[in-house]
């Protein structure tokens, strides 16, 4: 792969005479016209004589120069151009019949391996081979929702070139056996157990993999619902003694949160949000941050609203805590088991 950077004056101005909408994060500015931009700038290229580059905006305008009268429309045609570019990809990877290695992905859209992974991971929050095999994960689940194919057919469909390597992880793309997948969960079976906790009715729900579920609500019904939907062929039963001492810990975990939670979890969720959730896993109890600060944490600054909506995707709650990410200004934001419930969580995380 190609590793160039924009460290060096030579590097930056090629990516000025370029125009690469790729380059981000420092800008270059003209001696005589005293004005900056950035890289991917439409304006007329000045001579090279009289270009300076700098770090940053800032650097920019604490040496003297101002932002260009241009520069709002430039910067609005640049990030048009990469999300252009982008979705060309996203369609050339959801088109191919195999996975496309990363050097001919890049040559289709006119790019360097290098920046083109960079600007990729930057406006997805995945790089394209992480995009791929979600991608392939979803097609798959389509596939094997078609009572006429086989299961070869589906993995072939879906763009897995080997039965063998499909099969080398099915469990994480699925979280069971392809063939129990497509009978909505046959095969599995999902021990549950309701039960009371300060903040209402709680679910846990376990698989032969671990902890699949743990659902909050006002209504216990609604929840057993919620969890048969979600394995609508499961061999669903109620826990035995044993495994209400298992959800007898996770109320005591929401009762009182610096217990910690050890628990082996069963998580299935796309390559992003699995990122997302791990991360959130990280997060000190007792301490909030926003939906940027975890984009950023996962290398995706860029993806703060696909962030937000892994928070809202997760089924395990407590476990996974997105409540401990807010809003930039401090703010709750939403929260899958309802508001008051987060904000509880948090108060008690705070003085526990």
């Amino acid at each position: 792969m190609n590793t160039q950077t924009y460290d060096t004056a030579e590097a930056r101005w090629a990516a000025v005479q370029a125009r690469d909408v790729a380059a981000d994060g420092w800008v270059y500015a003209t001696r005589t016209t005293g004005v900056y931009r950035q890289p991917g700038s439409a304006a007329r290229l000045p001579k090279r004589e009289n270009v300076e580059f700098f770090d940053s905006a800032e650097a920019a305008e604490e040496a003297g120069y101002r932002r260009s009268h241009r520069a709002h429309g430039d910067q609005v045609s640049a990030a048009a151009e990469r999300a252009a570019r982008v979705a060309c990809a996203c369609r050339l990877i959801e088109t191919a019949q195999t996975p496309l290695p990363l050097a001919d992905l890049a040559a289709e859209i006119g790019m360097s391996p290098y920046h083109f992974h960079r600007m990729f991971k930057a406006e997805t929050g995945l790089t394209p081979s992480a995009y791929g095999a979600a991608w392939r994960a979803r097609r798959l689940r389509e596939e094997l929702s078609s009572p006429h194919a086989s299961i070869t057919d589906a993995i072939y469909g879906a763009g897995f070139n080997s039965d063998s390597r499909f099969y080398e992880a099915s469990g994480q793309r699925l979280g069971m056996r392809p063939r129990d997948w497509r009978e909505g969960g046959v095969g599995a079976v999902i021990r549950f157990a309701v039960g009371q906790c300060a903040l209402g009715a709680i679910l846990v729900a376990q698989s032969q993999r671990g902890i699949c579920a743990i659902l909050l609500g006002d209504d216990p019904d609604r929840l057993v619902r919620e969890l048969q939907d979600q394995f609508p062929k499961a061999e669903i039963i109620g826990g035995d003694a044993e495994f209400e001492q298992l959800v007898a810990e996770v109320v005591g975990f929401v009762e009182a949160p610096s217990m910690g939670l050890h628990l082996p979890l069963d998580v299935r969720g796309t390559a992003f949000q699995e990122r997302v959730w791990r991360a959130l896993r990280e997060i000190p109890p007792g301490t909030t941050v926003s939906y940027a600060d975890v984009a950023a944490r996962i290398g995706a600054p860029k993806a703060t609203r696909a962030v937000a909506q892994a928070c809202g995707a997760n089924h395990i709650a407590v476990a996974i805590p997105c409540r401990r990410v807010v809003r930039r200004d401090g703010q709750l934001g939403g929260y899958r088991w309802g508001v008051e419930r987060k904000r509880e969580l948090l108060r008690r995380e705070s003085i526990d």
